[in-house]
């Protein structure tokens, strides 16, 4: 079924331990299969987790030393911002004042696995899909999906580092990891990404 925990370390490279002795999050909430978690800090310092498979995606708001849930004003603890084709991997990132929620489809065994996004003005939504933004490319890879998302603010570029299976391996357990480089338009909405076997030059965050 799955669960949430969380760990801590004293350094990235760990080793980790258990914080609370048991999970975070362990019952079905609103449908969603408790994995593929996202913690978000809103503008004003307020932390989420952002989190659902099975078709379902919740938010939740965090402690700040994430050792428990807290309840929205309404007395809530969880509340669904499921969108539509929603599967699983959820994310989200502000930029420009906007809270962009992406998310993946499909199955990720099978090729047909990509990204989309949606953009609202609250992290509650409500997210209105807009496009599919990451798919296969039968030049370069099937199954690109499960990603996130790196923004260096020095040169103001974003990053979307993601999973993909290499063209002609047909076993749906096998990923690689890919990062390419996502650009958005005008109006701030998010370009279709196109994947490379390059990847991107390294650069100082």
């Amino acid at each position: 079924m799955g669960g949430i925990g969380v760990a801590v370390a004293d350094k990235p490279q760990g080793p980790y331990k258990d914080l609370l002795g048991k999970p975070l999050i362990n019952d079905i909430k609103n449908g969603a299969q408790p994995i593929d978690q996202y913690i978000f800090k809103d503008k004003d310092g307020q932390y989420y987790i952002i989190y659902g498979g099975w078709g379902h995606c919740n938010i939740a708001k965090l402690k700040s030393d994430f050792t428990a849930l807290v309840p929205f004003e309404d007395g809530s603890i969880y509340k669904e911002i499921t969108p539509e084709k929603y599967v699983e991997g959820p994310i989200m990132f502000i930029k420009d004042g906007k809270y962009y929620f992406m998310w993946s489809e499909g199955g990720w065994t099978g090729p047909n696995y990509s990204v989309s996004y949606a953009i609202a003005d609250s992290p509650m939504g409500p997210f209105k899909r807009i496009d599919r933004i990451l798919q296969q490319d039968p030049k370069v890879a099937t199954g690109a999906g499960h990603h996130s998302v790196i923004h260096n603010p020095k040169t103001d570029k974003w990053y979307i580092v993601y999973h993909r299976r290499p063209l002609g391996i047909t076993d749906g357990n096998h990923r690689v990891t890919c990062i390419d480089e996502m650009k958005f338009d005008a109006d701030g909405k998010i370009l279709p990404v196109k994947m490379t076997f390059e990847g991107v030059k390294p650069s100082k965050l």
